[in-house]
């Protein structure tokens, strides 16, 4: 690998970023890579015994049974919010809005301890951290390689074709989509979910990474989410690309 990281990001939010993250950092740690999660920004956080947890970052921690002091913690998630809404307003509410520059100086202090880091992004790419800055923005400034969650079903042709091109034309080295499927298929449309993957790979000459079975209880089973990915997504191929 020629990165020290890779940045997830999504076509919208609830398509499974977090899972995606969860399933690659187990899947670089089962060959060897000292590989960490990373959530910058995440509203919606959840109040225990005066400090802000992050529910996102936690569930990766908790996959791959990693513990972090709490310096590393707080380089991993230097922004959390109470509100679950937009970046932005969350910021301005509390008065605190992301910066880009403190977010990047985290990301380079987490590469000085660690060999890999996997930074999950907030909703999508056009997401306002501030009045002035996007996600595509932080994307430029870590200056990672990206991997784009999408789900498979009606509407991911658009939503992912728009993103692709938003990508590539902010010169963001896009290194290919991972499908999930966010809701169990039935038989009607499991053709469609296929064509959508297909249709996609195609308009978008984009590397298709992975398709990910619909996996209902991951909270409960780490061991499904592990086993999945080693499956479905190639690390060969990923680090390839990377």
């Amino acid at each position: 690998m020629t990165h020290k990281g890779i940045f997830i990001t999504g076509t919208d939010t609830g398509v499974g970023k977090t899972i995606v993250t969860a399933g690659l950092l187990n899947l670089f740690r089962s060959h060897g890579v000292d590989a960490i999660p990373m959530k910058p920004v995440q509203t919606g956080c959840v109040l225990r015994n005066g400090v802000y947890k992050v529910p996102d970052l936690d569930f990766s921690i908790s996959c791959a049974g990693l513990t972090f002091t709490e310096e590393e913690y707080n380089l991993m998630s230097p922004y959390r919010y109470g509100p679950a809404c937009s970046p932005h307003l969350a910021g301005a509410l509390a008065e605190n809005s992301p910066d880009i520059k403190t977010i990047t100086s985290c990301v380079r202090k987490l590469e000085e301890c660690r060999e890999f880091v996997l930074v999950e992004g907030a909703g999508g790419i056009m997401v306002p951290l501030n009045s002035n800055e996007m996600m595509i923005d932080l994307m430029k400034a870590i200056d990672y390689p990206v991997i784009l969650v999408a789900h498979t079903g009606l509407g991911t042709i658009n939503h992912t074709l728009l993103s692709i091109q938003i990508l590539r034309h902010a010169g963001v080295s896009l290194k290919g989509v991972i499908f999930n499927n966010t809701k169990p298929q039935v038989e009607a449309s499991e053709f469609i979910c296929k064509d959508n993957v297909k249709t996609i790979a195609e308009h978008g000459k984009v590397n298709v990474l992975g398709v990910i079975d619909y996996l209902g209880g991951v909270q409960n089973d780490f061991g499904m989410l592990r086993d999945r990915f080693n499956r479905v997504v190639n690390y060969e191929n990923l680090v390839c690309e990377l």
